[in-house]
């Protein structure tokens, strides 16, 4: 069930549906977010090797976005 993924799934489906066009970007950010405040974390980290725009704009473009949706995101050292 979407309501139990952890962090750690939550965080793998948004790589899912990145690449996968965005498909259902929205649902999975929200599970996200649950899953982040469950833990107890201020935000998620993402592995630029694995989003399909891993350059400055994309990164950016994505901070941006999930930050509307209420979620932080920082990208990991690669």
């Amino acid at each position: 069930m979407v309501s139990e993924s952890t962090v750690a799934d939550a965080t793998n489906r948004i790589y899912e549906s990145l690449q996968a066009d965005n498909a259902d970007i929205d649902v999975h950010i929200a599970a996200l977010k649950a899953a982040l405040t469950r833990a107890g974390l201020k935000e998620a980290v993402f592995d630029p090797a694995r989003l399909v725009q891993n350059n400055r704009s994309g990164r950016k473009r994505m901070e941006a976005y999930f930050r509307q949706r209420g979620v932080t995101v920082k990208f990991s050292a690669s």
